[in-house]
């Protein structure tokens, strides 16, 4: 599904009218979508009061357009004006002809009509702005918005639908008004925007549901940024023939753990075999080996020689001999950043050709990079970047706040620049391809905020390269099933005390949920 920009959304929309539709039918089919939807929600509507609160532009007449559907199916409509429209208003008449009452804000001074549609009220659809305010709400509507806030605070029954965006969230940053109300359910009309997947905009979405307003799906060919689904995480999955073996499915190798992180190696070897992999080698040290040989059984090791408990010269070269026939490479996870380990590490990504061996990049093996100038010059082959905004921030020299400020276009830029697929974690993360698309993750779920989660996903995407997708599609499906697997955690184990290994036996879950019947 795309995901557009304000921009992209009216040049759509500009491309449609030129194709021969017209205004009265994008506002005529907005409308009947969002009466729709909030039929929908509120079940039956027959005799609910529904307060519509418009604005002056084609949001506001979307909501009045929504007003004369819902009055037709039997509601108790009221329109509230919150500032002037352009007469004569065609909507207007009719809903007049209907016996709505319609309000106007320039005449309630005190407020004191807005105050009591609220307290008989069990909607409110916020049809002021839309899309179309990005500067602050200025004094006259923040009366209205706050009485709305104060209404809902007081009475937590009133529900809210948006149409298009929450008034006051700004619809390509995700950056809110302090008067931005928090909704229920937003419809967004035509394609979900950007900013409805970036916070602190995101919290005041609610429900997120998207309508049709009839433009052509070829029209949006050219917008680069999509929302993942189940759909396309279904067609995109590797496939499972009957008379498959293990070589079927891929070899991952796999350079992770430390003394201080040896869960971290068994996190992402874990993955990778639970997302379907043949066959998952470890390169660790003996005194690693030991720890985890009883939790991983199923991984195979190739021993990194030491002396006096420090990787010695030859660790590289044991390394490019073990690598030998694996589809896929993850480095990272729980490495550390000892010097001997710095060095391995530099000496594997950096002076190795590797044969064009797929390479997941991780945690430590990002932030081992970050100090090489021009790394990603040396590193020729496909790579998928697994950072968080932490680790993105020192790889790019912004800080974190910089980073999640303008996360879709600093994942665009850098995966260009890069040559490499960008995975940014997080709420909604995003996954960013060289060629300039970018995919949404349609998951933010707080119960991933945990240590190990970002190891299951670096196995997880390497799992799915080691089954032949490409990096693009192989970080997309694994970012899916990892978060479709923490909202099955979620909801079985609660919000609070989810941990990252209860994300393995949930992979597979994901993914059968996504077969067809």
């Amino acid at each position: 599904m795309k995901i557009v920009t304000v921009e992209e959304m009216q040049s759509l929309e500009e491309q449609s009218l030129r194709n021969g539709g017209s205004v009265d039918d994008l506002i005529d089919m907005a409308g009947f979508a969002v009466a729709q939807k909030a039929k929908d929600f509120m079940g039956d509507i027959r005799g609910v009061q529904i307060l519509v609160l418009v604005g002056s532009g084609n949001n506001g007449s979307d909501g009045l357009m929504a007003a004369r559907y819902l009055a037709d199916w039997g509601s108790q409509v009221t329109i509230y004006l919150t500032s002037a429209r352009k007469k004569p208003d065609y909507n207007i008449r009719l809903l007049l002809d209907l016996n709505v009452s319609i309000l106007d804000a320039d005449e309630d001074v005190d407020r004191s009509e807005l105050d009591g549609c609220l307290s008989q009220t069990t909607l409110v659809i916020d049809a002021i702005l839309g899309t179309g305010k990005s500067r602050a709400i200025q004094a006259s509507l923040s009366s209205v918005m706050s009485k709305l806030i104060e209404a809902r605070s007081v009475k937590p029954a009133l529900k809210l639908l948006a149409v298009d965006m929450p008034s006051g969230l700004d619809a390509n940053s995700g950056e809110v008004d302090e008067f931005c109300p928090a909704a229920d359910m937003t419809v967004a009309l035509g394609f979900p925007k950007v900013g409805m997947f970036a916070f602190p905009g995101a919290s005041r979405v609610g429900r997120l549901e998207v309508a049709g307003i009839g433009l052509s799906p070829e029209l949006s060919q050219s917008v680069k940024q999509e929302l993942i689904t189940p759909d396309f995480v279904r067609q995109t999955l590797p496939d499972r023939p009957m008379d498959a073996h293990k070589g079927s499915f891929g070899k991952v190798f796999v350079i992770a753990g430390s003394d201080k992180y040896v869960g971290a190696a068994s996190l992402a070897c874990q993955a990778a075999s639970r997302v379907g992999a043949g066959l998952v080698t470890l390169a660790v040290s003996k005194r690693l080996q030991s720890l985890l040989a009883e939790k991983l059984t199923e991984t195979t090791y190739v021993l990194l020689p030491e002396d006096n408990m420090v990787f010695s010269n030859d660790a590289a070269d044991v390394i490019s001999y073990g690598l030998v026939g694996s589809q896929s490479l993850l480095v990272g996870c729980g490495l550390g950043q000892k010097p001997d380990v710095s060095q391995l590490i530099r000496r594997v990504l950096l002076g190795y050709q590797m044969n064009e061996t797929p390479l997941v990049l991780d945690a430590d093996a990002l932030n081992i990079l970050s100090s090489v100038p021009q790394w990603w010059l040396r590193i020729k082959g496909p790579a998928v970047l697994t950072p968080h905004p932490g680790e993105m921030a020192r790889l790019v020299n912004l800080t974190p706040t910089a980073i999640n400020a303008d996360r879709v276009n600093i994942v665009r830029y850098w995966a260009n620049k890069w040559n490499k697929v960008v995975v940014l974690k997080g709420a909604y993360t995003i996954i960013g391809d060289p060629g300039g698309s970018v995919r949404v993750s349609p998951f933010a779920n707080a119960s991933l905020a945990s240590a190990g989660t970002g190891d299951v996903l670096a196995g997880a995407i390497a799992g799915f390269l080691a089954q032949g997708l490409s990096t693009f599609d192989a970080a997309t499906c694994a970012v899916y099933t990892h978060g479709a697997a923490g909202d099955m955690a979620s909801r079985e184990i609660g919000k609070v005390g989810v941990v990252a290994s209860d994300l393995l036996p949930r992979l597979p879950q994901a993914i059968k949920h996504l077969e067809p019947d």
